[in-house]
């Protein structure tokens, strides 16, 4: 029977390993669908460590699978972890740390395995920053496998997250007609002028939309010199809520928006349908067991759930499974991801520290799920409440 003593010590065990890991991936920040080297670092390790490894799983060439089996049956463990960095910013999101914390976390759970069946599965996931490859992944059959998907990040504050944001993002191009601007406007139909108008019928729109509504717009080209009527605008523009049901009723009205600015300006228009991201479904439950366990290890700042936060494509797993992630302290409180600040306390001894916490939380979690099927019961159970009401 393992003892949660023996899996601390068995991450202990691995902390130099883990932590020069997250340090190279550091070092060498790749953008979505680019991160080789870091997907070569991670399922290295855990080759070296006797889990049969599966690259490009998913339709993905830098992702993988990975697995460790202790007999028939049991709860099957997913971990999952991103290691993609930001354009121009490198790991100011702190992916680097996720894929170290993960494999010490499944490995510790190796080493120690006891009588009882279960099964650790790891997925590498990418580009989380830019294309959303879990939406790719969930598209080919991934995590199909796993009872609970479980996952950490760096953050000003140990905790975890009530809520995520559903999330649908448009491409629209209007379609006009040039003109000189002074000697024959009259010829010309403005597509800058559909896209204005569309900006304020977002704006318009804003008093009528439920509470938790975000809406967000920009030009993303530039529409051409003042004297010319331009025959091409491009806008981008970012819906959500936390209710994806809620918010696909603002996405009909917003449709009937881009409709009746092309029909204003007298152009044509195109309109693309990005990736549509899920709200998560909350399980208290999960988040309270991860709670308990960073309290366990002492890990620092443990604070309240995050009760509002933006969008990730770990929703869309979280909507299938259950799941959460384990937020650990690693930069001062305030501080932004996406940050300058963020980036630089990347290497920093917090940092460092809150990969070994992280990995310790989450095979801690695994022990009390393995040992205790009951709390996996009721995790799923919760789940399905939960998203029966889609919260």
């Amino acid at each position: 029977m393992m003892t949660k003593d023996e899996l601390f010590q068995t991450v202990e065990s691995q902390r130099s390993a883990l932590l020069t890991m997250a340090d190279n991936i550091y070092d060498h920040p790749e953008l979505g669908f680019q991160e080789v080297s870091a997907e070569k670092a991670i399922t290295g390790y855990l080759t070296q460590c006797g889990f049969q490894v599966e690259h490009g799983v998913g339709g993905i060439a830098t992702s993988f699978r990975a697995v460790f089996q202790n007999g028939e049956g049991g709860p099957r463990i997913g971990l999952l972890c991103e290691y993609d960095a930001l354009e121009g910013l490198g790991h100011a999101c702190g992916h680097h740390m996720q894929g170290p914390a993960i494999v010490g976390a499944a490995q510790a759970l190796k080493v120690c395995a006891g009588e009882m069946p279960y099964t650790v599965v790891v997925y590498g996931t990418p580009a989380e920053e830019t294309t959303h490859g879990k939406l790719r992944m969930l598209e080919n059959g991934c995590f199909k496998d796993i009872d609970v998907a479980l996952m950490m990040h760096g953050s000003p504050t140990t905790t975890v997250d009530v809520k995520s944001m559903a999330m649908s993002s448009f491409t629209v191009t209007f379609h006009g007609r040039k003109a000189h601007a002074a000697l024959k406007p009259e010829d010309g139909r403005s597509a800058l002028d559909a896209l204005l108008v569309a900006f304020q019928g977002v704006e318009f729109l804003r008093e009528h939309v439920p509470e938790d509504t975000r809406m967000h717009y920009t030009i993303t080209q530039s529409p051409g010199p003042a004297n010319v009527v331009p025959d091409t605008a491009i806008g981008r523009f970012s819906l959500r809520s936390y209710s994806r049901k809620a918010l696909d009723q603002v996405v009909e009205r917003f449709r009937k928006i881009i409709e009746g600015a092309a029909l204003i300006a007298d152009v044509t228009y195109d309109l693309k349908e990005g990736d549509r991201l899920a709200n998560k479904i909350p399980v208290l439950k999960l988040n309270q067991l991860l709670m308990e366990n960073a309290e366990l290890v002492q890990a620092p700042r443990l604070s309240p759930p995050r009760e509002k936060t933006g969008s990730s494509d770990f929703s869309n797993v979280m909507y299938e499974v259950p799941g959460s992630c384990i937020r650990v302290a690693m930069v001062p409180p305030g501080t932004s991801s996406h940050s300058l600040e963020f980036l630089q306390a990347g290497k920093g001894e917090e940092a460092h520290e809150a990969v070994v916490i992280a990995a310790k939380v989450l095979c801690g979690v695994a022990c009390d799920l393995i040992q205790e099927p009951e709390r996996l019961s009721e995790i799923q159970m919760e789940f399905q409440n939960n998203k029966c009401t889609n919260l």
